[in-house]
């Protein structure tokens, strides 16, 4: 007879059906008493779920149980961590996810010790790359509960990410997390309930092994069971199953690492089959995913390799404080949507907070490139680590002027009006004193260190008072435009770029657009709008047809798994389209195309149909094409004014496609047409995608988190915009045989108001690694990024600095931050499937390899500031490199 080792736990969810500070107050009075009750028994052993941000919240009010708790920790009678916050795998970049990890072992180490375990109990599914992100981070042990598929038949395998890298990992089987949470409900049934969880558990136990069955004893929210030692003692006598208390850590610690004759299972975890993992969270409340992306690549991708090559260690609080702010927001309950109303507004809040530190650090850094470039002029900073070309839009100012305002006044009152800079809404860019009339010339943006002191000091002439004394003001407004500029700029660097002056025509690059009628080309693509608004793509061979056809139907499910409704309702044929030019440029040129629609107002719920009632809806679309880009780029706008709805964005694909391939986490996963059921759930093909989605000859590059189907057979890809529903989780659900949660009202939900979707369409021969698939979404994504020049106008510009080279066949940046004593840090994935070589140039004379976490290893060769890296197949690598 196996041993049965009970766990008991809690799975906290830090914000959900009710907002973070009214579930702190429960988990304020659940430690206190966990606490209290570990003290007076030593036999009591607690497992606080795999994530310190329990802990973190607990002392935030309690910061003097700080060494009650470390005491316990240091005992081995409380295990905490690795997790600094139990994350939605698939809605945060592999970047954060890594942060994520580091963040929770650095403070539970800090807190007396790390349960050395990927804990994964609650997750909707399980990216391909978690196996290899735990290896790398010392971790050999994963414990999992949704998404394993029917292959696994023991309550133990062998985890296999994309590069090979396998890890120990333990099912929660026969029940998840709380397969052992009734165990202690009834004090009269405990021995039977032992017997009972023992032959349950007992078939999925590994042959040949004498290991001991798993009993996670908690739940939800559960407090601990203050009886627990005495009772299981108690029914170990009567059945005769050797039964004890222990933490998940010491459980884990009796187990090999080694994955020697365990079944194996490769990649993602995302089947139906043994428990819901519950899809819908990828596509509603898509303005928190919208909101995710923006503010991880403001810190990620431009904020901290900013930091890194130009900053000088003072931008590093900024970056913390984003960084914890995402970290908390990636909750499996949080960027999902899947929580109330407040929780998701709490949750907004704070993205909006990580990317406004990220600008912030962007703002300071660039301030200081900018300091010696003209403020006629613009410093241009490329975020990708190989060169960059392409159309930058640059504010140019004209000859002439408007007056805004030519009024007299006394000198205070119209100094008084100037607020740094900005005065009647724009911004001073010079002023004179001529007689008694002061002159503001003023433009939408300056970067001119302006001081009003100066204009008080001019106005103070002898035998006068400049407050009292009245004085001619005017205001003359200089006129702008936007206009398209070509820049190239070096890996990680920047270069000066002015606008031409007004009336010249300046040299065109390789593949300008040409705009001809509805039509558009660059010699890369073609794109042709159709009457009915969908267009035509042609590139290197490979033609499709009515791309971006809209189709709205109803869905009558919740937050967790969209429903179709019995009786559906699809709208597809616009009433009525009309197609204007927006711009036309060789840089780039656009169309818009407008297209209206009546779509019912609400689902019908008595009836399992939509409404009868419509609201009209205009749905404009931005088709822009620039020179040298083989993509063309979507802005698809609306005002979503309808309830319990999908709408999705049709792309039929120049040939069939039996897979899709989908850049998520470190990776670029394969999937199929179908899903595999067989549990409470119905197996839908909808799958997340974070860079682009590619299949059938199109790419699809996104710039948020974004949910996609292969329809028709695999004829067409269709692309989820938006998804409204009106609460958490319904207990009557056609795609759902239970509930996910409670059955809160959230009209928040219903996503009414403004939605903005940009995406960019790339059409592609062969396979999608032999087109240029990865390169145009990472320039897709990363945009280059201008700063106002802020020297004296007309000035030279300064010469093109290059910080920091990363190329290889397939290698796709992830990260460059700056670490202790001087080291910058670079992380990089072989994201094109095969083996191949990284080369790193710069400012650097020494490299060493790091695990995840930073710990540094080997030494590796620097010739002349270059270093080459061999990389396997979908490998993270992580290496420092310092002067």
């Amino acid at each position: 007879m196996r041993d049965l080792v009970i766990v008991p736990h809690t799975h906290w969810d830090r914000e959900w059906y009710l907002p973070f500070q009214r579930f702190r107050l429960q988990l304020v009075g659940l430690l206190d008493e966990l606490l209290e009750t570990m003290e007076q028994d030593d036999r009591h052993r607690f497992t606080l779920d795999g994530q310190l941000a329990a802990v973190d919240d607990y002392l935030e009010v309690r910061p003097e149980a700080r060494e009650r708790v470390v005491a316990l920790v240091e005992a081995g009678r409380l295990a905490i961590g690795p997790w600094d916050i139990l994350m939605d795998e698939f809605l945060c970049s592999g970047e954060q996810i890594v942060r994520n990890l580091e963040r929770g072992i650095r403070r539970s180490t800090e807190l007396g010790g790390v349960m050395p375990v990927g804990y994964l109990p609650d997750m909707f599914g399980h990216i391909a790359q978690m196996p290899q992100i735990l290896r790398r981070a010392g971790l050999h042990h994963a414990c999992v509960h949704r998404g394993v598929p029917t292959a696994v038949t023991t309550d133990s395998f062998a985890w296999t990410a994309p590069d090979g890298t396998a890890v120990r990992t333990r099912y929660l089987a026969a029940g998840g997390y709380g397969n052992a949470a009734g165990l202690l409900a009834d004090a009269d049934s405990v021995a039977d309930r032992v017997a009972e969880l023992s032959q349950r558990m007992t078939p999925w136990a590994l042959p040949g092994t004498t290991t001991p069955l798993l009993g996670m004893l908690g739940s939800d929210h559960t407090a601990p069971a203050p009886q627990a030692p005495d009772q299981l003692a108690a029914a170990t006598a009567v059945t005769g199953v050797p039964t004890r208390l222990e933490t998940l850590a010491a459980f884990f610690a009796e187990l090999p690492e080694s994955v020697d004759g365990l079944p194996v299972v490769h990649g993602e975890l995302r089947s139906h089959a043994r428990a819901n993992i519950l899809p819908g969270v990828n596509s509603v409340r898509p303005q928190l995913k919208r909101a995710m992306s923006l503010a991880e690549r403001a810190v990620e991708r431009y904020a901290e390799p900013l930091a890194a090559l130009y900053g000088d260690g003072g931008e590093q609080r900024f970056l913390d404080m984003a960084w914890q702010r995402l970290i908390a927001v990636s909750g499996h309950d949080s960027v999902t949507g899947c929580g109330c109303d407040e929780t998701a507004v709490q949750v907004g809040a704070r993205m909006a907070e990580a990317e406004q530190l990220g600008q912030a650090v962007c703002d300071m850094i660039g301030r200081r490139l900018a300091a010696e470039v003209p403020q006629d002029a613009v410093l241009v900073v490329n975020p990708s680590p190989h060169p960059r070309s392409g159309v930058v839009m640059v504010t140019a100012e004209r000859d002439g002027g408007e007056v805004l305002a030519d009024d007299r006044l006394p000198g205070a009152v119209a100094l008084a009006r100037v607020h740094g800079t900005e005065l009647y809404g724009r911004h001073i860019t010079a002023w004179d004193l001529t007689g008694d009339t002061l002159t503001f010339r003023v433009a939408r943006h300056t970067s001119l260190p302006f001081d009003v002191s100066e204009v008080r000091e001019a106005l103070a002439r002898p035998g006068g008072d400049w407050r009292r004394d009245e004085v001619r003001v005017r205001i003359l407004a200089l006129p702008e435009e936007e206009v398209p500029v070509w820049v190239e700029v070096p890996p990680l660097g920047h270069a000066a770029v002015r606008a031409p002056a007004a009336g010249t025509v300046p040299s065109l690059p390789p593949h300008d657009v040409r705009a001809d009628g509805r039509a558009l080309t660059n010699g890369l693509l073609r794109v042709e709008v159709a009457a009915d608004g969908t267009l035509t793509l042609e590139a290197d061979g490979v033609r499709t047809t009515g791309v971006g056809a809209l189709e709205d139907g109803g869905d009558l499910g919740d937050t967790y798994n969209y429903a179709p409704p019995q009786a559906d309702v699809l709208v597809g044929d616009p009433d009525e389209v009309r197609v204007g030019v927006v711009r036309r440029s060789p840089l780039t040129s656009a169309l818009r195309i407008e297209r209206d629609y009546r779509w019912p107002a609400a689902g019908d719920f008595a009836t399992g149909g939509r409404s009868a009632r419509t609201e009209p809806v205009t749905v404009t679309t931005e088709v822009e094409l620039r020179a040298g880009e083989r993509f063309v780029r979507l802005t698809v706008r609306f005002d979503n004014r309808c309830e319990d709805h999908r709408l999705r964005l049709r792309l039929p694909l120049p040939h069939r496609a039996a897979s899709s391939f989908a850049e998520g986490q470190f990776a670029v996963v394969e999937r199929g047409l179908t899903a595999e059921g067989g549990g409470g759930e119905e197996p839908v093909a909808t799958f997340p995608a974070a860079g682009f989605v590619a299949a059938g000859g199109l790419a699809v590059l996104l710039e948020e988190y974004s949910e996609y189907e292969l329809t028709h057979g695999g004829d067409e890809l269709a692309l989820t915009l938006l998804r409204a529903v009106g609460s958490i989780s319904r207990n009557r659900h056609v795609y759902r045989d239970e509930p996910a949660g409670p059955q809160v009202p959230t009209p928040g939900a219903q996503a009414r108001g403004e939605r903005t979707v940009t995406l960019a369409l790339a059409p592609y021969a062969g396979d999608w690694q032999d087109g240029d698939v990865l390169r145009s979404a990472e320039e897709f994504r990363h945009a280059l990024y201008g700063v106002p020049g802020r020297a004296p106008r007309g000035g030279r510009l300064p010469e093109p600095v290059t910080g920091l080279s990363v190329t290889g066949p397939g290698v796709a940046l992830t990260a460059v931050r700056a670490r202790d004593e001087g080291w910058t840090e670079v992380r990089f994935v072989a994201e094109g499937g095969s083996a191949t070589r990284a080369r790193l140039a710069g400012d650097f004379t020494r490299a060493r390899r790091a695990d995840l976490l930073g710990r540094p290893g080997e030494e590796l060769p620097v010739t002349d500031g270059v270093l080459t890296v061999p990389v396997g197949a979908w490998e993270i690598a992580t290496v420092q490199l310092a002067r």
